[in-house]
């Protein structure tokens, strides 16, 4: 098993995001239309949070009430805002990292995201789903 292989061969580089000021509805829209869970929130090129589809769930009882999508969007965005629901100060690994560095990481924590940064800059994301993906090619 490459256990030092660069987090950079593993890692999604084109990372969907929001900025801090964007409405709530704006992560409900990006994880309906990509399929993603996690999405950082930036501020420029810096990662300031990370929000979660589980997240919204918490807020979001539209799906459970039968409520129409965009009363739930004009309901979130007029109650909350991103920084309120959003996990501040993300744990993240530099892009000098190594797989079992995040493996470690993800392995001893609640969350199934990571960020991957050079120098407080998002440049990739590595999710639980990839490393058991990299496992799987492994045998």
């Amino acid at each position: 098993m490459k256990r030092n292989d660069p987090i950079s061969h593993l890692m999604t580089r084109n990372v969907i995001t929001v900025h801090h000021g964007d409405p709530v509805s704006k992560v409900r829209a990006l994880v309906q239309e990509h399929g993603v869970h996690h999405i950082p929130v930036v501020s420029g090129d810096q990662i300031i949070g990370i929000i979660t589809w589980s997240d919204i769930l918490r807020f979001s009882f539209g799906d459970v009430f039968k409520t129409d999508e965009r009363t739930v969007d004009a309901t979130l965005d007029h109650t909350l805002t991103l920084e309120q629901v959003m996990k501040k100060d993300p744990v993240t690994l530099p892009e000098t990292g190594t797989v079992r560095e995040a493996a470690e990481i993800l392995a001893k924590s609640e969350f199934h995201s990571l960020p991957i940064v050079n120098g407080g800059k998002l440049v990739g994301m590595v999710t639980s789903t990839d490393l058991i993906r990299y496992l799987l090619d492994q045998f």
